[in-house]
């Protein structure tokens, strides 16, 4: 779990003065108290340094501090042309939280951005059936992370370690004199007959907000579908919950997996949300198969929603705390919308040393429990943190894009008392970095990666560091390989949906990805949902222009 997530739920009203200026668009927004705009950024730095002076701004250009937690910012995103009409879906009974947008930081100020990894998915998910449904998911709901984290940039495997890093930067095609840097993370991908026995309890929410079929119906499906694709050396058991508790299952060898799916197929849904006593029966179950150096997880599967027992975000979360030290895990899986509750599905993975994935449709269902289905069952490392080093005299400014939740205190990278991520097999992490470069950039390398972690089922920490090749600084977007200009274009997207002030705007990332796209299905998805939201965009932007 990243330390820096503190709850969602805790609404707090802060009465912080913050500034960001968009090198993309020339706006800028203040929250505080009042609201104001700070004048376009037309000029050089200095010209935006003296209009923050001008509000009594610190005319420092840096990140929001980073202390041991970093409390949920409510941030005023500037509109700009690029995000102008945009107009999210109005979900009042859903919960989101916002953690902010990154401010670009200075060098000669903090030369260091630490951050935990994070491998959920679940964020573009939720995007993903918004768009589908003709609206724009919440602005709230997008991590630029998890946007990253969704697709394939075919990163090398490790050859030494659990690790293999990869870098590469071109000049960005969205601020002029910028450019941008992609940090890539690839573990290894150990064969299935080498993954270790998983012996998993799923955890069903059958209240009454699951009886839809997007909800326990497409459980259900994908339950069958991950049972299918285990192997005899796991166990399954089963329990749900609703206004009370049932174990469905105990704890089965998938030698009889005719029994497993039969007590699927016999799911319902109906009543209240008893999803802490739920939890409660779910590990007593984990307890009796836990094996040590095995996969021993726990799995719920809900639209999130709590309303039954000790069911507060924070009276969950420390239900569940305690678990993860004896062994077992959970990871969670959303589904269904109108009601759903991200934020508490997010953080229920991230304290039970999980991760966190949101199922839209078979498809997702089959992506996740089958095809990636080892990523969820091994795991190859965690708490992992990266530090990226940059050098003042080479890099004057950086921004990491995304990764606001997940944000660490430079002098706890080697705090090895403080969580991290976890990564399984086969997970890949992408980072990317906005940049100002010094002149004469061009043949250096501009950073160094230190990555840190533990084995799973170790205390003692390891630390690698990985040196940026100055080759791989192209001085051409086009020169720089797809992928690079892929991710660039899926991080212009979600900072788009978002609203931050940095939004390249919807046409400009979609631009980019078309001659960046490959063949497959994920990417051609991709491109589909850039043109609903473009279309989304521009019907709005006509309806307030002819009011």
């Amino acid at each position: 779990m990243n330390p820096t997530r503190l709850n969602g739920l805790s609404r707090l009203s802060l009465a912080l003065l913050m500034s960001a200026w968009s090198p993309l668009a020339g706006c800028a927004s203040v929250t505080g108290i009042e609201k104001t705009a700070v004048p376009a950024r037309s000029g050089p730095l200095a010209e935006a340094t003296a209009s923050k002076a001008a509000l009594g701004v610190s005319t420092k250009v840096a990140a929001p501090s980073k202390p041991h937690g970093v409390l949920p910012l409510e941030v005023d995103r500037a509109v700009t042309p690029g995000n102008i009409g945009l107009s999210p879906s109005k979900d009042s009974k859903e919960d989101y939280t916002n953690y902010g947008v990154n401010s670009l930081v200075e060098t000669l100020t903090d030369k260091l951005s630490t951050f935990a990894i994070d491998v959920d998915t679940a964020s573009y998910a939720i995007a993903r059936r918004k768009l589908t449904e003709g609206t724009l998911p919440p602005k709230d709901s997008v991590r630029v992370e998890e946007f990253l984290n969704s697709f394939d940039y075919g990163y090398g495997a490790p050859t030494d370690g659990p690790f293999a890093v990869h870098m590469h930067a071109a000049p960005s095609p969205f601020a002029k004199g910028h450019h941008l840097l992609r940090v890539g993370l690839q573990t290894k991908r150990p064969a299935a007959s080498q993954r270790k026995p998983a012996h998993l309890v799923y955890l069903v929410d059958t209240s009454g907000s699951m009886q839809s079929p997007d909800k326990i119906g497409l459980i259900k499906e994908s339950l069958r579908m991950l049972t299918s694709a285990l192997e005899p050396k796991d166990t399954v058991a089963i329990c749900t919950y609703a206004g009370d508790t049932r174990e469905v299952l105990a704890p089965t060898g998938l030698a009889d997996r005719g029994k497993i799916l039969a007590a699927i197929d016999e799911l319902t849904a109906g009543g209240g949300t008893a999803m802490s006593s739920g939890i409660e029966t779910a590990y007593a179950l984990a307890t009796r198969t836990k094996y040590v150096g095995e996969t021993n997880r726990v799995v719920v599967l809900s639209d999130g929603d709590a309303n039954i027992g000790p069911s507060t975000h924070e009276e969950i979360l420390r239900q569940i705390g305690q678990y993860k030290e004896q062994g077992i895990t959970l990871s969670t899986v959303g589904f269904g919308d109108g009601n759903y509750q991200d934020t508490m599905m997010e953080q229920l993975a991230d304290k039970g040393d999980g991760n966190y994935t949101y199922i839209d449709s078979p498809a997702a269902a089959h992506k996740a429990f089958v095809e990636k289905l080892g990523s969820l069952l091994e795991v190859l490392a965690k708490d992992v943190k990266v530090q990226v080093a940059f050098d003042p005299s080479i890099v004057t400014h950086y921004r990491l894009i995304g990764y606001e939740n997940r944000v660490v205190a430079d002098r706890e990278f080697r705090n090895d008392s403080m969580d991290g991520g976890e990564v399984g097999a086969g997970h890949a992490v992408t980072a990317l970095y906005d940049l100002e470069l010094a002149p004469g950039a061009v043949g250096k390398s501009l950073a160094t990666v230190a990555v840190r972690y533990k084995a799973p089922t170790g205390g003692q920490a390891s630390e690698r560091s990985f040196v940026m090749p100055p080759s791989n600084l192209v001085p051409e977007l086009a020169a720089a390989p797809a992928s690079l200009r892929l991710a660039v274009a899926i991080a212009g997207f979600a900072e788009t949906l978002r609203e931050s002030a940095y939004a390249t705007g919807v046409d400009a990332a979609l631009a980019l990805a078309k001659g960046a796209v490959g063949q497959s299905n994920d990417e051609v998805e991709l491109l589909r949902l850039m043109e609903r939201a473009s279309l989304l965009g521009v019907r709005r932007h006509v309806l307030v222009s002819a009011k």
